[in-house]
């Protein structure tokens, strides 16, 4: 049985993973102004779950959710 908790990673978590924000204050603030936009659209729940193959698009780089790759 897959452990689907591994293949998720919340908005805020990814942003400071991928190196986008340095802080999660600092994430929280870019979510909160409308900044992040999620699959096409503004997303303003900085723990809104994302999974693989989520759009995440940032200062005008689009980013691509892959989780779980690594072994």
């Amino acid at each position: 049985m897959k452990d689907d908790s591994l293949e998720t990673i919340r908005l805020s978590q990814f942003l400071k993973w991928k190196g986008l924000c340095g802080t999660g204050g600092e994430a929280k603030i870019v979510i909160n102004k409308g900044e992040v936009e999620v699959n096409g659209e503004v997303e303003k729940r900085r723990g809104r779950v994302l999974r693989k193959g989520d759009r995440v698009s940032f200062e005008g780089e689009e980013h691509i959710v892959a989780l779980g790759e690594q072994n």
